[in-house]
């Protein structure tokens, strides 16, 4: 039986918004973050825990401002004291006469604390004012660890109560994750890999990502070149939503309306202010913080080159420790990558299509605000697959793009830079390709 034409864009519009919708990453299909809770001693009342979150997302991060976790406790249960993170409010604590607790919110938040703290507040893998990186790319700097001494709690496995309704903000709202489970108790090695100690008792909390619920619109579009047609496909006008967003035409313009605002987005120590976190965009049609250029630059007889340039349009954000991933078939053939480091992403056993990128420490990990340095641009050199590769039809243009775990919003398929029809691929040649490129330039 065929279905009416109405019926069935219905269903196309259905699947494209479940695409997006649900927590599941096709690139990165068992990415998560990981809350783990051990309960190391009992206390007279309560007990002190080491709470660790993991993040085992191969390219998301959480950038400045950085982690919030809440929760809910099960009881009546308070904060006595906490090494490496604090709450962000101490709540009603008049009923106690003497010591005060750290915070006695039924639903606390808890945020990390800034580097540069006394060192009898730290801990390990705490205190880097909640960044914390993409584990593809710096599996040492994937996690984040404070401990917290817990009153008013049970003080055996049977009596404590695990905490409910858990939360995390990474930095925004985007996260959504499951209930408490008790798990098998953490082991400890010691410092000399001698002895092994064990957790008193253990549950592990999870959480998960859906773009659709961190932002209505995408945060990144993606534009086209090449050096064999002298089109430049542009991000399409208002990508990332147009309505109700205030934009600076200058960098005098943006300055003046950040002064207007009473606040500034970055601090010394190079964090975001959450109550100045909003954007502030540089007047463009498509209205994205993040633009993502995909430029064919040169053809060999064995290699093709790519460019590819980032550029941020945001006068409110430095992009420290950035992301971009690429999908394209070729990328199981990178020869060489300039300025960028680089990582395969094998999502699914032998499939190598996609690519993480990211900068080099010290060089170019930081994406700059908006203004004549926020871009940063590598080229990535290619072996060609003959029983594979073509210029024809849009094949040289990747499939997806995502920066900062964000998947970016593509270009229609019909606006492709397409070949001339009388030059054939293996015969094109690099010579109009500095005349492109100079175009290239002059657009970024």
């Amino acid at each position: 039986m065929e279905l009416p034409n109405a019926a069935l864009v219905l269903i196309l519009a259905a699947a494209a918004t479940l695409s997006v919708a649900v927590a599941y990453d096709p690139l990165d299909p068992n990415g998560n973050i990981t809350i783990k809770w051990d309960v190391l001693s009992w206390t007279p009342d309560g007990y002190v825990a080491t709470v660790t979150i993991n993040n085992f997302q191969t390219y998301r991060q959480i950038m400045a401002p950085g982690w919030t976790v809440g929760w809910t406790w099960a009881k009546r249960e308070v904060i006595w004291s906490m090494v490496g993170a604090q709450a962000t409010e101490q709540g009603d604590c008049s009923k106690f006469k003497a010591n005060l607790p750290h915070s006695c919110k039924r639903t606390p938040a808890v945020v990390d604390l800034l580097p540069g703290v006394p060192y009898n507040q730290q801990i390990a893998n705490c205190c880097r004012g909640g960044v914390v990186s993409a584990y593809g790319q710096d599996p040492s700097g994937a996690v984040s660890s404070f401990q917290v001494s817990v009153g008013q709690a049970g003080t055996t496995n049977r009596t404590v109560k695990v905490p409910k309704n858990f939360t995390l903000l990474g930095p925004g709202p985007g996260y959504t994750c499951g209930p408490a489970k008790v798990v098998p108790s953490t082991v400890f090695l010691t410092a000399d890999h001698r002895r092994k100690t064990q957790a008193l008792m253990t549950w592990n909390v999870t959480c998960t990502y859906s773009q659709h619920l961190a932002s209505k619109y995408p945060t990144c579009c993606v534009s086209f070149s090449s050096f064999y047609n002298d089109t430049i496909v542009p991000c399409a006008k208002c990508t990332c939503g147009c309505e109700h967003k205030t934009c600076a035409r200058s960098e005098r313009d943006s300055k003046r309306l950040m002064s207007a605002s009473g606040k500034s987005a970055v601090t010394a120590r190079g964090h975001v202010n959450r109550q100045s976190a909003a954007p502030l965009l540089q007047c463009t049609t498509h209205m994205c913080p993040v633009r993502v250029h995909w430029h064919v630059k040169l053809n060999y007889h064995d290699y093709w080159r790519a460019k590819v340039t980032v550029t941020n349009f945001n006068y409110r954000m430095n992009y420290t420790g950035w992301t971009l991933v690429a999908q394209h078939p070729n990328l199981d053939n990178i020869t060489e990558v300039f300025s960028f480091d680089y990582k395969p992403v094998v999502s699914y056993g032998s499939i190598n299509d996609t690519a993480l990128f990211y900068g080099m420490k010290f060089f170019n990990d930081q994406l700059m605000e908006a203004g004549p340095y926020g871009n940063v641009q590598s080229e990535v050199l290619m072996r060609k697959d003959a029983s594979t590769f073509t210029f024809r039809q849009g094949w040289a243009f990747p499939r997806k793009i995502y920066f900062n775990g964000d998947e970016c919003r593509m270009p229609p398929p019909d606006s492709y830079p397409y070949l001339p029809n009388s030059a054939p691929a293996s015969l094109l040649s690099s010579a109009s390709a500095v005349i492109v490129a100079f175009l290239v330039l002059l657009m970024a």
